[in-house]
């Protein structure tokens, strides 16, 4: 049973799926950082929302901290490279809310034309100023987008249905994708000249903070209207309140801020100011999607499996083809480590048949999760794994073909001297090991195997056999294997428990046996 640490509003389907697996849910809501630093100790995962800061300091405190969960799409408050160091796998729910934050942005796009919190205002204070706030239609206005992701995307097909003529800035969207959703790939500059009204759909980065400020809203139409529901920070604040009252633009609406929470700005005092305390996804739907979506990717995380959302390990998402052998490339990793008696200096990982046409980076981070975890008191995961590598000068290299001599797909690790090679198996992929050191075998793998080379004689097995049935020890596989051009035959057993070091010494001195390596994962 893990402790999973709660510190802000979580749609309970997500909760309860946890403690519906053995999970304890300690819910502590608004601690302050300094309350949070002494309550994460002892806590295995961490889910958070947009309001908890998790720092340097909070995953230092967190010595058995093994995921930090985001319910949302934004990270900008969690420390991802700390947490890389650390082993710590930081996860997000990045579909939860696209359509929740797109609507908002329709909201405040027609709120903004239409004037309509203002005149809301005015009414309810008593003041009829039909004049006042007339707007204007969105029906063959210019709306430039700025970022193509998920939520970009459904804002260019919302604002179609307006009539709206679509302009977009993305560095990282081909003008083939651009022309498919309808929308003119511009550069920045152009975006903002030709516009009437600007979505902003970033991420929150050091090239991104400022990006829209005073020197590009120059070039700007005076009738330009700013939106922005992405991450404070991106549009400067001050700068878009200059522009706003100096007649450069014509207003703005935001609904997120350089600092949250804030009753303070100088667009406040703006009446062509709209804003909104970052509601973007403050929907039943999105809070449900994000409680359950990261509730399922902590569960994924704390069971030591592959997590789709995980935004620091150094892979793709595992496709249906490549999934399976993630348990196998783990366990040969393990296995392989101790045949090798020590640390490579390269280690290959190396895929053949169907599965090399696909991105195998994953599988790789598999062998060395189980490879470091054989010989590591401390926990190792896909996301410090290539850390490990690193730190202990073992170089991962990943070799891959498309044929395979004798399987449809067989993963090799080989590595000083060594090399050991694994497959899936039959209706059920049952995982074999096929090759010990260039001996073929058929053996599936355990937790404790033996490798045992002796000579190509009758009765070695029947010895091996009964000192290992002296001590206690059963064997639940075995293979034999000869080999031919010396004369000597290799075993290999995987008995029911791991074989003490007093009987594999007995089994050293028995006649007939050379050699004998014992592995463990």
């Amino acid at each position: 049973m893990a402790r999973i640490l709660v510190t802000e509003e979580i749609a309970d389907r997500g909760l309860e799926r946890l403690r519906a697996a053995g999970h304890e849910v300690d819910i502590r809501l608004g601690l302050t950082p300094d309350e949070l630093v002494d309550s994460i100790p002892g806590a295995h995962a961490l889910i958070i929302r947009s309001a908890t800061d998790v720092t340097d300091a909070v995953l230092v405190a967190g010595s058995e901290l093994m995921v930090v969960g985001r319910a949302g799409i934004g990270l900008d408050n969690v420390d991802v490279v700390s947490a890389t160091k650390r082993g710590v796998m930081v996860v997000n729910a990045p579909q939860s809310n696209i359509v929740s934050a797109a609507e908002h942005t329709m909201a405040l796009l027609m709120a903004s034309a239409r004037n309509v919190p203002q005149a809301h205002a005015a009414l309810v204070e008593g003041r009829w100023e039909r004049g006042r706030w007339g707007g204007v239609e969105l029906c063959d206005k210019t709306l430039g987008i700025v970022g193509l992701g998920r939520i970009g995307k459904l804002v260019a097909d919302r604002a179609k249905g307006f009539g709206m003529r679509l302009v977009a800035y993305d560095p990282f969207v081909s003008e083939d994708r651009a022309m498919q959703m309808g929308v003119d790939l511009l550069s920045l500059d152009q975006v903002i000249a030709e516009s009437d009204f600007l979505t902003v759909h970033l991420p929150k980065t050091p090239e991104t903070i400022g990006l829209i400020n005073r020197d590009l809203l120059l070039k700007a139409r005076p009738n330009l209207r700013v939106i922005n529901v992405a991450r404070g920070g991106i549009v400067d604040e001050q700068d878009l309140a200059e522009c706003i009252r100096d007649g450069v633009i014509a207003g703005a609406a935001l609904d997120v801020f350089a600092a949250e929470p804030t009753t303070e700005s100088p667009l406040f005092e703006l009446d062509s100011v709209i804003v909104t305390p970052h509601l973007g996804a403050s929907t039943r739907e999105a809070q449900d999607k994000a409680g359950g979506t990261i509730a399922s990717m902590v569960e994924l995380a704390l069971a030591g499996e592959f997590v789709p959302f995980a935004v620091n390990v150094n892979a793709a998402e595992a496709s249906e083809t490549i999934r399976p052998f993630l348990p196998l490339a783990e366990r040969l990793g393990g296995l392989f480590v101790s045949l090798l008696g020590g640390l490579p200096k390269d280690l290959e990982v190396c895929t053949q048949g169907e599965i090399a046409g696909y991105d195998t980076r994953i599988l790789e981070l598999a062998v060395l999760k189980g490879f470091f975890g054989a010989i590591s008191d401390e926990p190792v995961t896909y996301v410090n794994g290539p850390q490990l590598a690193k730190d202990h000068g073992v170089e991962v290299r990943d070799v891959s073909s498309a044929t395979s001599a004798d399987y449809v797909n067989l993963l090799t690790l080989r590595g000083g001297d060594h090399s050991i090679s694994g497959t899936l198996s039959g209706p059920k992929s049952a995982q074999r090991i096929v090759n010990i050191d260039d001996v073929p075998f058929d053996v599936p793998p355990a937790d404790h195997m033996v490798v045992i080379h002796n000579d190509d004689r009758p009765g070695v097995i029947g010895t091996v056999g009964t000192l290992l049935g002296n001590a206690g020890v059963n064997i639940a596989d075995m293979d034999v294997s000869r080999v031919t051009s010396s004369g000597t035959a290799v075993m290999l057993i995987a008995p029911t428990a791991q074989v003490s070091s007093e009987v594999l010494d007995d089994l050293r001195a028995s006649p007939g046996i050379l050699e004998i390596t014992s592995l463990n994962a």
